[in-house]
């Protein structure tokens, strides 16, 4: 039905705009040369200028429409961009974001790749490892959604493009403020609601101060429902201390300020701060083996995630050329608690030919008797970010253009994970923390430098010629501990190990104070282990020895990226464009020393674009391109579910972008839409193959060649179509109804993991909002997923061998609500 739903309402929408141009078409030739309203301003190359004058394929939500639409975080505008994809286990923070179908899946491990997609916050980064920064939305001027390689201007995470905010800046000219609120009630679920506030004021000729502030409570809709976990020889455990309904809970709270100032009538100086707090309860995904929204799950679950970004960035002028420094500190923490159960019911039923874990593996207590297995895993990740760029641009309205700068970013991120199983003992434990049965701690560094420019030339007062490159360097470290413990009796020798028997993974292959691994010297007297590099770990497993110490294993690299377009524009509301261009993301390090590092991969982007401006207030955009993509990364959960970073094989990308706006007096419309056709164009191996054919002994094809690419559907597109009536010279009422749909896709790029995982289905939504705004005050009630959809959005398992539990992220179930707004 939601398939049926959707396609009729985008068909609605279509026709109701084709049915509105139709007329604009009809005007006679002094008419056609009316000009046509203003346009949104955009500033994807570092310049200020009109959206349909920008030769890239890229959507812009305005603070109108973000207002209209109720956008307050990621997953929200998210449904808005067609080209934009993600996957993630429902939590906020966590999403991993694609683009154009450049998505292999099984990304987002802190330890893993860097991301394909760059997100900035304003001018300034705020890309981050292991899960998108989900900034609230509320006093934000627009979202830029830039589809495509943006390497040339915004570096190593644009592979695949790049999503803007940019929040509204220090007003000099006047006071002005607002506040808004919201309570709504999700189906078969909590209440929830916000609010949020803005104010503006000039506090002299020269400065200004802007504030906003947001407290946002999501109501829960997933029930932890009672049951229990059965194992072979130890029995049956119940979760009745955690049965809790509604428990996916959400709190938000932050705000941001600004100071605008203006040093003269060149330079202007906008320092900024930004602080957000959320705290997560509970899962936000359901197990369909339980039920409908439901899971049985035995611990305490929540995340709480907080951030601090600190901002500068000075504008100006020497001479007629445009100067811009853009610096930021951020400052991420999370920490996290989740049920690891599945893993111990899935390893329960793999050796249950040997009497299950309890016959198989050594999970006991510190006098050799079974005991519970079931697991939690207590995280943390303390992520920063400090990132510099500094460019210069010429004069804008000259026949040759120039943009170029210098950039450098670091970031770091100190690493926790700690799998514990109550009452597991010392001896089988990691070595100094009883109770944990696997821990990996520590610490990451990327560095990337760049320097960049950007060049156009209009060869004619209609055809311009640009051309750009990036020059850039990494270089990215990870040292630490990751694995199980050993037991410490006679210098490393007695049995057993630890609770999974390992011999390997873990201590075994900590250094000792000779520089010799543990492993091979185990039994030997006198064997001790070298000092931990990372505070917290026993001691260190994951380096390299040299000079008598274990130092970071480091990847490096160099290279260049670069951006070539022409454009040709007739007339003055039509431009049309074609595009070639480069984007990379860097390699890295595998934990496991058996695995290889991997290699960068690059995505080559070519592209055939058109803006054009059809009759006043009628806009149709679009962009029909293909991308190769060069021995794609991609990650799995391998042995022991540990994650395991390969380079596969290319893949090719063809697809279309549209975008189609119509605002005329009391009616708008807007479209948007994206076909994406992703394939690998060779086998995807079992085990590592340059040729790719698979054949060898023990090998064989994951995926064969011709496999669609993961997370991202064929279609997806959005709508709104919104009509206001006007009441009086203060006064109007106003409908409006916003649908999206997307189709079907896979969750993992491999086979047989995908079919056990299970396709992402297709589905539709539709949303409703009907209001009034009366002078200052807005009071709008609305229904969002009126037909109380379960659309999902990602499907995965918590472990490698747990396929007997893949969980669903849902949508929110239908939401009623009453939104009122003030402005003063």
């Amino acid at each position: 039905m939601s398939k049926r739903f959707a396609r009729a309402t985008f068909a609605a929408l279509v026709s109701s705009t084709a049915l509105i141009a139709a007329p604009a078409f009809a005007q006679d030739a002094p008419a056609a040369e009316e000009a046509p309203p203003p346009e949104l301003v955009v500033t994807a190359q570092k310049r200020s200028e009109s959206l349909q004058n920008v030769p890239i394929s890229i959507q812009a939500l305005g603070t109108k429409k973000l207002e209209d639409l109720n956008i307050s975080n990621f997953s929200n505008y998210a449904q808005q961009l067609p080209s934009v994809s993600f996957q993630g286990s429902g939590t906020p923070g966590v999403n991993v974001i694609y683009m154009r179908g450049v998505a292999s899946g099984g990304d987002g491990n802190h330890s893993g790749s860097l991301p394909s997609v760059g997100v900035y916050l304003d001018e300034q980064p705020v890309t981050t490892i292991g899960g998108n920064l989900d900034v609230h939305i509320y006093d934000v001027a627009r979202i830029e959604s830039l589809s495509g390689p943006q390497g040339t201007l915004y570096g190593a995470s644009s592979e695949a493009g790049t999503i803007r905010i940019i929040t509204n800046k220090p007003n000099l000219s006047r006071a002005e403020g607002g506040m808004d609120l919201e309570i709504n009630s999700v189906t078969g679920g909590g209440f929830g609601g916000k609010a949020e506030f803005y104010g503006n004021a000039p506090l002299n000729s020269n400065m200004a101060l802007r504030v906003s502030g947001f407290y946002q409570r999501d109501a829960g809709f997933i029930d932890n429902v009672p049951g229990q976990r059965c194992f072979l020889t130890t029995g049956c455990f119940n979760n009745a201390a955690y049965v809790e309904k509604d428990y996916n809970e959400t709190e938000t709270i932050g705000g941001r300020a600004a100071l605008g100032i203006e040093l003269d009538d060149n330079w202007t100086v906008t320092p900024s701060v930004l602080f957000q707090s959320t705290n997560s309860n509970g899962m936000y995904a359901f197990d369909p083996r339980v039920g409908d929204l439901q899971v049985q799950h035995s611990f305490d679950e929540n995340r709480t995630d907080r951030f601090t970004q600190a901002a500068l960035t000075i504008e100006g002028k020497i001479g007629s050329w445009d100067v811009t420094y853009a610096g930021a500190y951020l400052d991420r923490k999370t920490a996290s608690s989740a049920d690891y159960t599945d893993y111990a019911e899935a390893y329960d039923a793999l050796y249950a030919a040997s009497g299950g874990i309890a016959g198989y593996l050594y999970v006991w207590d510190q006098f050799g008797n079974p005991i519970d297995p079931r697991q939690r895993v207590l995280g943390s990740d303390h992520f920063k970010k400090f990132s510099q760029e500094l460019r210069v641009a010429s004069p804008s309205d000259k026949r040759f253009r120039v943009v170029g700068g210098l950039f450098y970013q670091y970031q770091s991120n100190d690493i926790h994970q700690d799998y514990q199983v109550t009452g597991l003992g010392p001896l089988v434990s990691v070595n100094g923390l009883p109770g944990t049965l696997w821990l990996t701690q520590q610490h990451r560094i990327d560095r990337d430098y760049a320097a960049f420019g950007e060049a156009s030339f209009d060869l004619t007062d209609k055809v311009t010629f640009t051309a750009g490159v990036r020059a850039f360097r990494f270089d990215n470290s990870l040292i630490g501990f990751f694995g199980f413990g050993r037991n410490p009796g006679n210098w490393y020798s007695d049995g057993p190990f630890n609770a999974a028997g390992s011999s390997r993974t873990g201590v075994a292959g900590c250094f000792t104070t000779t520089g010799s691994r543990l492993r091979p010297v185990a039994g030997t007297p006198g064997t001790v282990l070298a000092p931990p590099a990372v505070a917290g770990s026993p001691c260190t497993n994951l380096g390299v020895w040299s000079g008598g110490e274990v130092v970071p294993v480091q990847a490096k690299g160099d290279g260049l990226t670069w951006r070539a377009n022409l454009t040709f524009k007739p007339t003055s509301r039509l431009m049309v464009y074609g595009t070639a261009s480069k984007g990379y993301r860097p390699g890295g390090i595998n934990r496991r020393a058996d695995v290889a590092p991997y290699e960068p991969d690059y995505l080559y982007n070519f592209e055939f674009g058109w803006k054009a401006t059809l009759a006043p207030g009628l806009r149709f955009n679009g962009a029909v391109y293909q991308q190769n993509w060069k021995k794609f990364q991609f990650s799995f959960l391998g042995a022991n579910s540990f994650t395991e970073i390969h380079n596969g094989p290319d893949a090719r990308i063809r697809g279309v972008d549209v975008d189609l706006n119509y605002s005329g007096g009391p009616l708008s419309i807007s479209l948007a839409a994206a076909y994406t056709d992703a394939i690998m164009t060779k086998n995807l191996c079992a085990v590592d193959d340059p040729t790719f054919a698979c054949t060898a002994p023990g090998n064989s094809i994951s995926s064969p060649a011709g496999t669609r690419l993961p997370v991202t559907p064929r279609f997806k597109m959005s709508g709104t179509m919104r009509y206001a009536v006007p009441m009086g010279p203060d006064t109007k009422l106003y409908g409006q109804i916003n649908g999206s749909y997307q189709g079907s896709a896979s969750s993992e790029v491999r086979a047989g993991p995908a079919a056990t995982i299970g396709m992402l289905p297709s589905f539709g939504t539709l949303n409703l909002a009907f209001g009034a705004d009366l002078s200052k005050l807005n009071i709008e009630v609305f229904v969002s997923n009126l037909l109380d959809e379960r659309g999902q959005t990602s499907r995965f398992l918590q472990c490698g061998q747990c396929g007997q539990r893949p969980y669903v992220v849902a949508i929110q179930p239908r939401t009623i609500g009453l939104r009122m707004g003030y402005d003063f």
